[in-house]
């Protein structure tokens, strides 16, 4: 059984830093493309960061700049670093990867910014 679990949400106020953290764990031969997203109530998940297993990275417009995803292969784990944080990047964040040709989610973790 894989799975992935979360941290590093909270709240945090307008122009501070959170970093996210997703490990994947259970039975896994080999893990493709990891990446985060964002949903906000009554709206669609979106893209928010994701990342190759060779590193290679794409973000949506809104966030270049100031988040990172980075990814530690050895410990099955994505990393974003978000700075800068505004209040409209509240959102519930869900962790995603492609893990022997199936997608996985996170439960996802709550990122409340304060204006």
């Amino acid at each position: 059984q894989v799975q992935l679990v979360e941290s590093g949400g909270g709240l945090v106020a307008a122009g501070g830093s959170l970093r996210l953290s997703c490990a994947a764990s259970g039975s896994i031969w080999s893990i493709n493309g990891m990446g985060w997203y964002r949903q906000a109530p009554g709206k669609q998940r979106e893209l928010v960061a994701s990342i190759t297993p060779s590193g290679r990275t794409n973000y949506a417009d809104s966030v270049k700049g100031r988040f990172t995803i980075s990814r530690d292969n050895a410990k099955n784990t994505v990393y974003l670093q978000m700075n800068v944080l505004k209040p409209e990047n509240t959102n519930i964040y869900y962790c995603n990867a492609n893990i022997d040709r199936y997608v996985y989610w996170g439960q996802g973790t709550q990122v409340t910014v304060s204006s």
